[in-house]
């Protein structure tokens, strides 16, 4: 079995829908609860078995770097205030996991995002998290239960998804494809539809921000024409390898947040409260 020991983390987006707060802080910092989003996403990653984590930053978010950098004097600080054990989920990324820093110079699409952590990757299979996604699940996370997945399917990329209403139909990518038989989790993707209306939609299935890729998907990138707004979609790039045969779908167990919006947010924020977490 193939070991995913490699996560790339596409955040080098503006986050203008947290505007005023985002014009200085990346919206992966916003916190739910004490921890920002993109510390829950490594740890998410690093639960599952990765520890090589490429982020795709932009220069305007320095801020990420520094969260995964040792401050001594914090940790001075919080010794002899015997407040030491506050860091410490952090300390144990920043200390087991490898960080990879790319400058994304221009906003031009999630593939295109992807496309420049093909060096940082190499010739491997790896994970793609994006942190607006927050994925809460009290077994395996949703990377675990996709890595497993693709134990069975190594030549394969797996895309999670979610059945989501009619009417939030085109905000997401949509598969088309068959479930598979005996199971009510897995699907044979044939087909990946960019924010179809209701009447494109061939399911209700929608991609979230989970993903497993094979290193094809790079070169398979090099080659997709940007659409209407400039941006490379990786969706575009998922389409051609579900015509081969190489793409699932898996309907992860787990509860999923939209923090990318204001009101998922905020109920990420409320549940998580009043939960042990």
């Amino acid at each position: 079995m193939k070991k995913i020991q490699k996560c790339l983390f596409p955040v080098a987006g503006f986050g203008t829908r947290f505007l005023p707060f985002t014009k200085a802080i990346p919206k992966e910092m916003l916190p739910i609860l004490t921890k920002p989003l993109i510390q829950l996403a490594t740890e998410e990653a690093f639960s599952s078995g990765c520890s090589f984590f490429t982020m795709i930053i932009s220069k305007n978010k320095m801020a990420i770097k520094d969260h995964f950098s040792s401050n001594l004097n914090i940790e001075k600080l919080l010794l002899t205030s015997k407040k030491d054990s506050a860091l410490d989920e952090l300390n144990t990324i920043i200390n087991n996991c490898r960080f990879d820093y790319l400058i994304q110079e221009e906003m031009k699409g999630l593939g295109h995002a992807i496309s420049l952590g093909k060096d940082s990757i190499g010739e491997e299979c790896f994970g793609v998290i994006l942190p607006d996604d927050l994925c809460i699940n009290k077994g395996k996370s949703v990377m675990q239960q996709m890595i497993n997945v693709h134990s069975q399917y190594e030549d394969c990329c797996i895309v999670a998804v979610k059945e989501v209403e009619e009417s939030d139909i085109s905000k997401y990518g949509v598969i088309d494809g068959d479930l598979k038989a005996g199971s009510e989790r897995i699907f044979f993707v044939s087909n990946l539809i960019e924010k179809p209306t209701i009447d494109e939609a061939p399911t209700k299935m929608a991609v979230i921000g989970r993903y497993i890729l094979t290193p094809e998907i790079f070169e398979i990138l090099d080659l997709i024409e940007p659409d209407h707004r400039g941006e490379i979609q990786i969706t575009d790039a998922l389409k051609v390898l579900a015509k081969k045969g190489k793409v699932i779908a898996y309907k992860f167990e787990g509860k999923r947040y939209d923090c990318g919006s204001f009101d998922g947010y905020l109920e990420a924020n409320k549940k998580l409260s009043a939960d042990d977490y």
